[in-house]
């Protein structure tokens, strides 16, 4: 059924590719959040309104007025690495955070009815946990970042409990594809980009991780909206699948080799990165129960987006 559809953070990698999904399922979608977007171009992923500015009562408002209030928030806008948060912990938590407490008062006051989707992450699990992550596993946040992540959680809950807003909780675990200009990959691709022969990266090599593609990540979104309720439950977006660093990278340059024909060596530094923890492997269990499977298998994709990152240099982006 037809409905209109908010996504804050829309402009962003993940946000787009939800927008364009939410769109191509009949929903009329529409969005704020940070970034110069040209309405030809938003209407492109599927976007047909766009405000450029923070998650505020004012913006909210002003988009209730040029779109009509939302059946659906989808709540992708905030801080998006570890990073970053670990550089900018106030600014992360004022995106984060803030922004999520801004939203949720707007709807309690204005528009009760809708559900909100809030976009988490499996760094709120953190360090210690060796077996497939269940949602139910205790929280141990390992970075500002995922600190900031389980207070979302936490306000939704919150605002469930307190005032009966209806919400869903998607931690996601490592979300790549075409597009995505930051992390591991891109960071692999720049090196050989450069022609850099012999690749040091950070940390063991043995740090593993649950790889999902954005597309597996859209249509998962899309499928848990059903679930909100005041109860705010939580569901893993994730392949179940554990793969090292070490297998990644090492996929990556195979494919680059296959591709360009100029082969590297690999190796890491032993210093693993503050807020990294060794293990984040998803129990898909819960998100399995409502029919979603992964489409994307990793070793294609990555090829995908060798193939995506070597266009750019040759202006097909």
């Amino acid at each position: 059924m037809t409905s209109v559809v908010w996504i804050t953070g829309a402009h962003g990698f993940i946000g787009r590719h939800v927008a364009r999904a939410f769109d191509q399922s009949g929903h009329t979608v529409c969005g704020v959040g940070h970034g110069l977007w040209p309405a030809h171009d938003a209407a492109q992923w599927g976007v047909k309104y766009w405000i450029n500015g923070d998650v505020s009562s004012s913006n909210l408002s002003a988009l209730a007025g040029a779109m009509g209030k939302p059946a659906t928030v989808v709540h992708l806008a905030g801080g998006s690495s570890v990073g970053a948060a670990i550089a900018q912990p106030l600014e992360d938590f004022q995106r984060t955070v803030s922004s999520t407490a801004a939203l949720l008062e707007w709807i309690r006051q204005e528009s009760p009815s809708s559900a909100l989707l809030a976009v988490s992450s499996a760094a709120v699990y953190g360090e210690g946990l060796v077996a497939p992550i269940g949602e139910g596993s205790r929280l141990n946040p390992y970075s500002p970042y995922g600190h900031h992540k389980a207070m979302v959680e936490s306000l939704c809950r919150s605002y469930g409990a307190s005032f009966g807003v209806r919400a869903v909780i998607a931690r996601l675990f490592s979300v790549f594809g075409a597009g995505l200009r930051k992390q591991l990959l891109w960071d692999l691709c720049v090196k050989l980009g450069a022609g850099t022969r012999e690749i040091e990266l950070g940390g063991s090599g043995n740090e593993t991780r649950d790889w999902i593609h954005v597309d597996d990540t859209a249509r998962a979104l899309l499928e848990v909206v059903p679930l909100a309720s005041r109860e705010a439950p939580t569901v893993n977006v994730a392949s179940g699948r554990g793969v090292t660093v070490r297998r990644v990278a090492e996929i990556v340059i195979a494919e680059w080799l296959a591709q360009a024909g100029s082969a590297a060596t690999l190796s890491f530094s032993g210093r693993s990165r503050a807020g990294d923890p060794q293990y984040l492997v998803a129990d898909c269990a819960r998100i399995a129960a409502v029919g979603w499977t992964p489409q994307r298998p990793l070793e294609r994709s990555l090829a995908e987006y060798v193939s995506w990152f070597r266009s750019l240099n040759e202006g097909v982006d």
